[in-house]
């Protein structure tokens, strides 16, 4: 079935079924996008956002290149950009006013058991429960009724075992690798993807890191099998034939945020220090954020490249 709007300026406009249905419900969960990356070997970005001009970029980037993408919001950043319901409300309405035909998640990033619950009430379609902190049998109880919950309101959920290395909003991890056993309690448990430590770090990495410990990732793939994707958290900073080795592990989803921080810093500083800002009212905040507005877009294409879901809408 199919529906006809009202006569507009003497024409009468058909919409399709799907085009229809992509207007009331334009974003989706992040499920069906990452077993297409897992079962044809390449990676779905998550790229996290801070305000709109990063929510702008991200989606103008994936757009051109037919990409699809999880939009990642921190607890931290979600309480910046004053609370859930406005993130949400703002990457929606953003979604249509760009025409934005790409899948798009809008995802709790290291989620604690409050802030999955308000995620999900706010419109958020995915959710990450980060229960590492935990041991085994809390984070799976919890992480359980979480699935229950998410599923429910037609939400992906992420969950994760083992520590990520360094901070982010104010959670401490020391980059322990995961328990190929302990992972497997809790992919079993019914969540859509999985984040597990493996060495990697977030933040920028040290000079003296020791790299992506493959050995732990071929043995958590083992243990959770073929059809759990595995999500790589600290993407930023990790070289080219590390992160494809990943991917060929069953990595499907690659988190990016501090590399996008980077690049629009820089820019932005740049444009400042070279006296853009004082000439033709550079210091309008509509053009004195576009060079790292721009910077961002740049990057998130690069990745997409590397990452190899270009074109993969």
């Amino acid at each position: 079935m199919c529906y006809t709007l009202p006569v507009v300026q003497g024409e009468i406009y058909n919409y399709e079924c799907s085009l229809l249905k992509r207007r009331i419900n334009m974003l989706v969960n992040a499920k069906e996008m990452l077993d297409k990356a897992l079962a044809s070997h390449y990676a779905v970005p998550q790229f996290n956002i801070n305000n709109l001009e990063w929510t702008k970029s991200i989606l103008l980037a994936c757009e051109e290149t037919k990409s699809p993408v999880i939009l990642g919001v921190s607890e931290g950043a979600g309480k910046y950009m004053t609370g859930f319901e406005t993130v949400a409300a703002m990457v929606k309405a953003m979604d249509k006013s760009l025409g934005i035909t790409v899948p798009v998640a809008l995802h709790l990033d290291h989620g604690s058991y409050d802030g999955c619950y308000s995620c999900i009430k706010a419109g958020f379609t995915s959710i990450m429960f980060d229960g590492s902190h935990f041991n085994i049998e809390e984070n799976v109880e919890k992480t359980k009724e979480l699935v229950a919950a998410a599923h429910k309101a037609g939400l992906s959920i992420e969950a994760e075992v083992g520590s990520i290395g360094g901070e982010e909003d104010g959670v401490v991890g020391m980059g322990e690798c995961a328990d190929p056993a302990e992972c497997k309690k809790i992919a079993d448990l019914g969540i859509d993807f999985l984040a597990a430590g493996i060495g990697n770090i977030h933040g920028v990495y040290p000079p003296d890191w020791k790299g992506l410990s493959f050995d732990t990732l071929a043995a958590i793939k083992e243990q959770i099998g073929e059809k759990m994707p595995l999500v790589l958290h600290g993407g930023s900073g990790i070289p080219k034939e590390m992160i494809q080795k990943a991917i060929s592990l069953g990595v499907a989803k690659i988190n990016v945020n501090t590399e996008l921080q980077l690049v629009f810093a820089a820019a932005t500083r740049k444009y400042i220090e070279a006296g853009s800002d004082q000439k033709s009212k550079g210091f309008d905040p509509r053009k004195l954020l576009k060079p790292g507005a721009d910077a961002i877009i740049e990057e998130c294409k690069a990745k997409i490249e590397l990452f190899g879901c270009a074109n993969k809408a």
